[in-house]
Order: structure tokens, then sequence, then C-alpha cells
């Protein structure tokens, strides 16, 4: 359908789980892509990353650092100098660091809200000064059922992803006059490597307690983001979209 044709997207955390699977969509709707990654082995293995026949677009991988000021304000200034233009930012890159309250250490915290909460700011912020400047632009932020919901033994990553939540409905009332749009995707649990380290019986139990009877998988979530991407979505600003299943916590 090439919904994507001829834009210039950013997706943070682009060279693994959903952002990858967001840049291969994106790409293959007609999109230059730049997955944003600090992972060299992941940027590394998107040279063998293959589109469907006929896609348009392409994938190029930059090391970034969305917690780093200094890293984001080079690597956006770089990409618009190159193309005159950011079409969209998909704020995806993620990570976690668990432990109930009394066993948290201010180091765990501080690191997940720096790239969960912090890039997002920072990534949103050098963006936004773009996609303003030309009167238009979509802003599509990654939350989680645990932002609406909380979870056990995730007070920095609900925080964080709760933190996105309020900042994406406050950016949505002050770039809109500005053309800018600005969502959230809060995904429920999916088939990611984040939960490769979760016991087989909390996976079980989180199924069970979906109402959909599953966990979601990547490419359900970046469908999403495509969506909140692309013009189909040009009269939506300021939505938090769950893609969860169903699932209560």
């Amino acid at each position: 359908m090439n919904r994507m044709n001829g834009k210039i997207a950013l997706i943070t955390g682009g060279a693994a789980g959903i952002g990858l699977k967001a840049a291969q969509m994106f790409a293959e709707e007609g999109a230059t892509v730049y997955a944003l990654d600090v992972s060299e082995k992941a940027l590394n293995a998107l040279k063998d990353v293959k589109l469907a026949d006929g896609a348009t677009g392409k994938i190029v991988g930059k090391k970034l650092d969305v917690s780093n000021a200094a890293e984001v304000e080079k690597v956006v200034e770089e990409i618009h100098s190159e193309h005159g233009k950011i079409d969209c930012l998909v704020n995806n890159a993620g990570i976690t660091s668990d432990a109930t309250l009394p066993k948290m250490t201010e180091e765990a915290f501080d690191r997940v809200i720096n790239v969960n909460l912090k890039g997002v700011f920072l990534m949103s912020k050098a963006v936004a000064a773009k996609m303003t400047a030309a009167g238009k632009g979509s802003i599509v932020n990654t939350s989680s059922i645990v932002g609406v919901q909380g979870n056990f033994g995730q007070t920095n990553y609900s925080a964080a992803k709760a933190g996105v939540i309020g900042m994406t409905y406050t950016w949505a009332r002050e770039l809109g006059r500005k053309g800018v749009r600005v969502n959230a995707v809060a995904p429920g649990y999916t088939w990611t490597e984040m939960l490769a380290t979760v016991p087989e019986k909390v996976i079980k139990m989180l199924e069970e307690k979906t109402p959909m009877q599953r966990l979601g998988q990547p490419e359900e979530i970046a469908k999403t983001y495509l969506f909140l991407a692309s013009d189909e979505s040009s009269y939506i600003t300021g939505q938090v979209i769950g893609v969860d299943g169903g699932l209560k916590l």
C-alpha cells in the first residue's frame, strides 16, 4: 500500500524486538527508516534483514544511546540535514531492571528512568523542533500496560511508562496547533527478549488472565505504530492505545 512512501522515520530500539518488526513494516510501506539502537551486535545484524519483494523503503542502522542528550542532538541533526525533514518518530527503546521496592537500588531506578523516560523526552524534544518548523509530523511513544496498571517488582518501569503517558497528553496539547500529532501505544505482554527470563509458570498465568488467552506478537504492536505514524490516523492525537488482549493485571 506504500502508506509511508517517501517518509523519513526514526525508530529507537529499532534493531531488535518490536522495534525491528516496526522498522521492517515501515520500510515495506515505503519509508526510509533509521533504526536507532545502542546494541552494535543488533545493528550489525540488520544487514541480514530481508524486506518483502517490491518494498520501496529501506532500513538504515545508527548507533544511539537515547539517554545521552549530545548523541541525540547529533544524530537527529545529521538525519534532518541529509533529508531536510523527519516525518515520524517512534520512541520504542526500553529496558527493565526489576526488583521489589525494598530491594530496588537507586542505580537500577535511575537506569530505567534514563532510557525509558528521559530518552523519550530527549528524542521528542529534538525531533519536535524539526516537525513544528515543517508544520507536520507524528510522534509515537511506547508506554505499557504496566504504566497504566502498575506491576509487582517494577517500580522503575511503571513510573517511566506512566510518565510517558503524561508526556504524551502534554505534547499533544502543545504541538497539535503546529501540525504535530503525539500518541502512545501501551502494549500488554508481548513475545520479545524481555520475556526470556520470565518463568514458564508466570507466562502461563498471564495467558490465563488475558481474555484472548495468549500473549501478543511483535507485529501486532508494530502495526499500531504504523497506523499512528501514517496519514491514516491524521485526526488522532493525544491517545493511549492499549494493545494488550484485554489483560487486567
